[in-house]
């Protein structure tokens, strides 16, 4: 498994790229994948909602996981081998548990799972519920997010979850002041990532170790730079870099996930058109997320490595 020994580790939900008559375009998820492998991005995240996970079939999901997978770690000489990560949104554990080992067994496999917390549990409820998950073939990523301003579960619930055997690490949610009350409760042994770009140097400052967020696919190097400073204390030279990336935070998240798919199309990524019936960035839209960019400094050339 190609995990990265050293943080910050940087992984991103990788978008689907789609076809012009809406299928899975499995050739440019290669090509896509080869372009981050240039970049500091540690990982690929994938079936999740910037992926459009509940427009795939489940055959698609398993084989996107496959194909990237393949990607990452055999098709193109790097270096640096890269890890995937297969997303989990059910809240059933039987479930749960088949879709982890349906993703495992996708030649070559994900190297470990993402597992929401499920809402609308009780606290004991979503403990019972990661006590038999975490039996996973591979490691668990817990990922939180609340629902209407109320937490999935309690900080001390989600402590204790992290101490689990088989957990790799925790993702938080955007409520960072919820957040702070958890992180004192996740074993220091445990990967701590922020979800997201406009946070990155607020979670550092909380005690983020890494980051899982969509921006990652647009600016690698820009959010691993701000992790990394934060990890080394260097609170007051992240505000620059932060300023950048919570700009495009604020443009391109007005868009969704076609917004996001709009700027690595700008970037020059393949099949970035959303699947019906989510409809593509429009020219005024795409106009304002290119006059973001520009304005954040986001150079392809040195996102992309080739510097």
């Amino acid at each position: 498994m190609a995990i990265p020994d050293e943080d910050p580790i940087i992984v991103a939900p990788t978008p689907t790229p789609f076809d012009e008559d809406g299928k899975v375009d499995y050739g440019a998820l290669e090509r896509n994948i080869e372009r981050w492998l240039r970049t500091p991005l540690s990982g690929f995240v994938l079936t999740t909602a910037n992926g459009e996970d509940l427009a795939l079939s489940e055959d698609e999901r398993v084989e996107i996981v496959s194909v990237a997978t393949r990607a990452a770690k055999y098709k193109y000489e790097y270096e640096e081998e890269r890890f995937t990560i297969a997303g989990i949104d059910n809240p059933s554990t039987r479930e749960t548990l088949r879709l982890a080992n349906l993703y495992a067994d996708a030649w070559p496999g994900a190297d470990m799972v993402r597992v929401r917390v499920p809402r609308g549990f009780s606290d004991a409820e979503v403990m019972a519920y990661f006590e038999e998950v975490t039996w996973s073939p591979i490691p668990v990523v817990i990922i939180h997010q609340t629902f209407n301003g109320t937490p999935a579960a309690s900080p001390e619930t989600l402590g204790a979850i992290c101490e689990l055997d088989n957990v790799f690490g925790y993702i938080t949610d955007h409520d960072i002041r919820f957040e702070s009350y958890v992180r004192p409760l996740v074993p220091n042994y445990q990967r701590f990532w922020i979800c997201n770009g406009g946070l990155l140097s607020y979670g550092a400052l909380m005690g983020a170790t890494g980051a899982c967020m969509w921006l990652g696919n647009v600016a690698p190097r820009l959010c691993r730079d701000i992790m990394a400073l934060g990890l080394q204390g260097r609170f007051a030279e992240t505000r620059r870099l932060q300023a950048r990336a919570s700009l495009l935070d604020r443009v391109i998240t007005k868009y969704g996930t076609p917004g996001v798919k709009a700027a690595l199309d700008l970037l020059g990524f393949e099949g970035m058109t959303p699947r019906a019936p989510l409809e593509a960035v429009g020219e005024a839209g795409r106009a304002e997320i290119w006059e973001a960019m520009a304005a954040a400094g986001v150079d392809f050339q040195l996102e992309m490595g080739l510097d």
